[in-house]
């Protein structure tokens, strides 16, 4: 899921990432500008407040030698429910972390977020940074985020367990659906999926089989309400999803997440659609023999969109120092301090520069950052392109698809009025 914690794996030491507790933070004003905007302190909002994130922000922000900074460490669920008063108060944070997708889209259509589209171009701090990082980081044609670290989705399996079953990698939908036959014939369950306590997977394939056959604009419009949930579009969606069915492990609808990686290293599995987080359930004796594939072409046509849920910051728009929150936001984007955060966060989320060395990261890591960047489109995760209201909506309809495919057309009605209701229209 978007929030779901990570933890390192000997092979992926100093990957970045973020992290979510409970230790309380303090006040939430922003700079006071007495003496100048120019000379101004400037106050850095964090949701950071797991421990390794939480050190690595700190000793980031310490290296930042242009205006001094203090750093206000709050616990994320009540940064996420405060995130509005901040942006809104008269005197706000001048940056704040958070998530890229539809909050921070909202809040700049609101008006409270800082235009860094300056950011983005010539020699600013991102402007190499991919284009569908920049896509991504972009509300009515500016830029009004800057991502500092990501993970990758993907199918992840073993290879020494594709060699024993004598199936290759697939890269269409043919070829996944021959690959999943063939694993079935061996006795073995072809897809790992836990969505017992941990219904948000499901949400997985769907959105994946909704870049795949619709793309990623009309994922992102469905997912703020411009389309149905039982239309044509989502129905053919469920269709292909309905393929899937057969072949996923029926002990995962009591299965958490991180008890559906089990089955996957012990090859009573052969699959799992999971984010990167996976590593920190595998074994370190099997961490050698995993690798994933994307997620294969269904139609051709559509761009190859990826799930990459992106961390990084936003300024308010109402900062008393506009300028010294761009500077720091390009420190905070900078190769030099990605790296540093990289080496103390222990987590495994990869950095958006393109300058950052990764040719001490892992083969593993190195393919998945390959991944996304050529990927011509990122979206993050159900929830983080809506809201955790429709993630719930979500996980209602798809837990009941999982368990009765064969009412799909009444679960879709009953999502979309449940996602109306959400969606106050």
């Amino acid at each position: 899921m978007s929030s779901a914690p990570f933890s390192r794996r000997g092979f992926l030491a100093g990957i970045g990432g973020i992290g979510a507790a409970s230790l309380l933070g303090a006040c939430a004003t922003g700079s006071d500008d007495s003496a100048g905007a120019a000379s101004s302190t400037l106050t850095l909002q964090s949701s950071l407040s797991d421990p390794d994130p939480k050190a690595a922000l700190t000793k980031v922000v310490e290296g930042y030698g242009k205006t001094p900074v203090t750093l206000n460490t709050i616990a994320i669920e009540t940064f996420r429910a405060q995130l509005p008063t901040y942006l809104n108060s008269g005197n706000p944070p001048d940056v704040l972390t958070w998530y890229a997708g539809s909050v921070a889209r909202d809040y700049a259509s609101k008006g409270f977020l800082l235009d860094v589209s300056d950011l983005w171009t010539g020699s600013g701090a991102c402007a190499n940074f991919s284009p569908a990082l920049k896509e991504l980081s972009t509300a009515d044609g500016k830029q009004i985020f800057v991502p500092t670290n990501y993970y990758w989705w993907g199918v992840f399996y073993r290879k020494s367990a594709f060699q024993e079953w004598g199936v290759q990698v697939p890269t269409t939908w043919d070829e996944f659906i021959a690959v999943c036959k063939t694993i079935k014939s061996k006795g073995v369950a072809p897809i790992s999926m836990g969505t017992g306590s941990t219904p948000w997977v499901a949400s997985g394939w769907f959105d994946y089989l909704n870049l795949r056959i619709n793309g990623a604009e009309f994922h992102r419009e469905l997912l703020a309400g411009k389309h149905s949930f039982d239309g044509p579009e989502v129905k053919t969606v469920m269709d292909h999803y309905r393929q899937l069915v057969e072949y996923i492990d029926p002990k995962g609808r009591s299965y958490s997440w991180q008890d559906a990686v089990t089955p996957l290293t012990s090859k009573k599995a052969g699959m799992n659609l999971i984010g990167a987080f996976i590593t920190s359930g595998v074994p370190s004796d099997a961490v050698d023999d995993l690798d994933f594939f994307r997620v294969p072409i269904i139609d051709p046509s559509v761009p190859v969109a990826e799930e990459a849920p992106t961390d990084g910051y936003f300024a308010s728009a109402k900062s008393k120092n506009t300028a010294g929150a761009k500077e720091l936001l390009s420190y905070l984007a900078s190769a030099p301090a990605q790296q540093q955060f990289i080496q103390l966060a222990k987590s495994s989320n990869l950095p958006t520069s393109q300058a950052v060395d990764t040719s001490t990261f892992a083969p593993l890591v190195q393919k998945g950052i390959k991944l996304l960047n050529e990927s011509k489109a990122i979206t993050q995760f159900f929830n983080r392109d809506s809201s955790d209201e429709l993630q719930t909506t979500a996980d209602t309809a798809l837990t009941k698809f999982l368990d009765k495919p064969g009412d799909v057309n009444k679960i879709l009605a009953e999502w979309q009025e449940s996602a109306k209701k959400v969606l106050g229209s």
